[in-house]
């Protein structure tokens, strides 16, 4: 029973970290990375896509994102989509491919970054204390209801504990990579 809850309660951790890493991708670093175009759909005959089913997309240099449509006549379509994103990016044509050239960030830029990220992190950490305290709900309703001895609930809470700092201290680990990521220059 107590393994139930804690294998439970390791999916959901998990998943607040996963989670964090995507919310990360999308955070715009010196560097070039199409994480950055994922949430961005274009209007395909009707259809709103994603970017990678309507263009092929690279990374050519550092700082540049190449966009080669499949249709000549999407490269207005996807110039405006990514235009309203609001990424700070101009994307530049020349009639066949869309360049985005990323600029350098200021140092003062990378601190706003770094801000953002911890507090993106700090709310990571907050997902993963709510599931520890609904886990911890849960092993003192089955103790109270007499499905599990007391030992067992205290046994169980601290395991739940163990984990739960565990998981802070992977959510503190990616925090560093990505600071580590933005502060290069």
């Amino acid at each position: 029973m107590t393994k139930d809850v804690i294998t439970n309660m390791k999916a959901h951790m998990e998943k607040s970290v996963e989670a964090l890493r995507r919310e990360y991708q999308k955070v715009r670093t010196g560097r070039a990375n199409l994480g950055l175009l994922d949430d961005i759909r274009i209007d395909y005959y009707g259809t709103p896509s994603p970017l990678s089913q309507v263009a092929t997309l690279s990374v050519p240099e550092p700082r540049t994102i190449l966009l080669q449509p499949w249709e000549t006549k999407m490269i207005s379509v996807i110039e405006k989509a990514i235009m309203n994103a609001n990424l700070g990016i101009t994307p530049a044509n020349d009639g066949k491919v869309i360049r985005l050239n990323l600029p350098a960030l200021t140092e003062e830029r990378r601190k706003d970054i770094v801000k953002q990220l911890k507090k993106m992190a700090e709310e990571a950490k907050v997902a993963v204390r709510n599931i520890r305290r609904e886990a911890i709900d849960e092993l003192k309703k089955l103790e109270k209801n007499k499905k599990i001895s007391e030992d067992d609930q205290k046994r169980a809470e601290k395991e739940v504990q163990d984990l739960t700092n565990s998981y802070v201290a992977k959510i503190d680990e990616v925090l560093a990579h990505k600071e580590k990521e933005v502060m290069e220059v």
